[in-house]
């Protein structure tokens, strides 16, 4: 089974509930490759990976995206975690990754590294009102990220949606 995560269970100290140790994701590469709606890899197993402990999480983001829906389930799943999330970029989070890191209580950025954000796509094809279509979904894509955006940062979403436009990249 090939997962673009990995988890890691820390020890413990001496005496306390090991169920509560902080845990390590590695989201790496592709987010969402197509594996993950085959029978192996989906949300639900993420899920629980995730809800198999209930310590504090640190999550480590190298990835230039991927799949927008699977970021959005991970971004959630993240969001309602009961123990602290915190969010460490330790290479790129571009993309689908770029929303995964929303989901943190605290997001750090390596110096060297980077967080880019930009507008949705697709590829569509078909008579005009395919394409137009394809153009409303992505409006409605291009919403629902500025949302996590807009919660994590407190930047006007008219701002955020000038930053996408333009494909932004920064550094730590």
């Amino acid at each position: 089974m090939n997962k673009f995560w990995k988890w890691v269970r820390n020890k413990a100290p001496d005496g306390e509930d090991p169920d509560l140790a902080e845990r390590t994701l590695f989201l790496n590469g592709t987010i969402a490759s197509e594996s993950w709606f085959d029978d192996d890899v989906t949300p639900a197993l993420f899920k629980s990976d995730l809800d198999s402990g209930k310590g504090p999480i640190t999550v480590w983001i190298n990835s230039p995206g991927g799949d927008v829906w699977a970021a959005a389930q991970i971004y959630n799943m993240l969001l309602s975690y009961v123990g602290k999330v915190t969010v460490k970029i330790d290479g790129l989070a571009a993309s689908a990754a770029s929303v995964i890191a929303m989901a943190g209580d605290e997001v750090l950025v390596s110096p060297v590294s980077m967080l880019m954000i930009h507008n949705p796509s697709t590829m569509a094809m078909g008579d005009k009102d395919d394409l137009a279509q394809a153009i409303s979904m992505l409006d409605s894509v291009k919403d629902s990220i500025l949302n996590a955006y807009v919660k994590k940062t407190g930047l006007s979403k008219n701002k955020l949606s000038k930053l996408m436009d333009d494909e932004t990249a920064g550094r730590g």
